[in-house]
């Protein structure tokens, strides 16, 4: 007896995400420390992590493939304890556990959601999150987890700004996305200097050899060499890293 259905047709991701509204099927986010702590002067405000993780969130359950590097900045600074004194690489340590605590509360605040997510340590810490291994990472995306990169390269001297850049080539993003305070890139301090240039493009050249503090030195070069996009972007303004994923001409483009 014949079937009354027709042929079950099955599009793999990629054919989903060229009849979606998103411009990119993999994406790296680079979040600062001091993105989470919202209004306060320190540490983690609930209402901005829940608000980051809702759009995180709802780009993940349409299909694309989200890595995430936070920074530390607003728990532990280990460069500037460094210039306090502090040996270098202590303090860079402690910087790197700093990304740890905002990664495991990143998670929590996106599997409240319903988004499943893995926490992969640069350093060896198997009771609260998994060790950094490429493939695997990239099987959590190709199995829609939200990935979620901690400790930055698990080396001190390194931001995480170079961390981002890492993971982004590492696991074949089509970009990387840095959040920041800011609309874009300008060419002196937008607070203090009103009359400051946006840039809508520019070259890792140009943002190299200008010093416009788009990400340090390490991670533009890195980017450069292997031909990694990145869009800046205001992660304060709601619906804006949507945008950005849908391809929209936000914030400053460096390639």
């Amino acid at each position: 007896m014949g079937s009354r259905c027709g042929p079950i047709l099955r599009l793999d991701k990629d054919q989903i995400m060229q009849q979606s509204e998103f411009a990119y099927r993999r994406v790296l986010l680079k979040l600062s420390g001091e993105a989470l702590m919202g209004e306060g002067d320190y540490g983690i405000e609930p209402a901005t992590i829940k608000r980051t993780a809702e759009e995180i969130h709802q780009l993940s359950e349409a299909g694309v493939e989200m890595g995430l590097v936070l920074g530390g900045g607003n728990i532990f600074r280990g460069a500037g304890l460094a210039q306090a004194g502090m040996d270098r690489v202590t303090g860079d340590h402690m910087g790197m556990l700093a990304t740890v605590i905002n990664s495991l509360a990143m998670q929590d605040a996106l599997e409240k959601l319903g988004s499943r997510c893995r926490v992969m340590s640069a350093l060896k810490i198997n009771q609260v999150c998994e060790d950094y291994i490429r493939r695997r990472a990239v099987r959590h995306l190709e199995k829609g987890r939200v990935a979620i990169f901690a400790a930055g390269t698990g080396n001190p001297f390194f931001t995480t700004d170079s961390a981002a850049s890492l993971r982004a080539i590492e696991i074949g993003a089509d970009i990387m996305l840095k959040a920041t305070k800011v609309d874009g890139v300008y060419s002196e301090d937008p607070v203090k200097n009103p009359n400051a240039e946006r840039y809508k493009k520019l070259s890792y050249d140009d943002a190299i050899a200008r010093k416009l503090g788009v990400m340090d030195a390490t991670a533009l070069v890195l980017c450069r060499d292997q031909g990694m996009p990145v869009r800046v972007f205001d992660l304060h303004t709601p619906g804006n890293l949507r945008r950005v994923v849908a391809g929209d001409d936000v914030g400053t483009l460096v390639e």
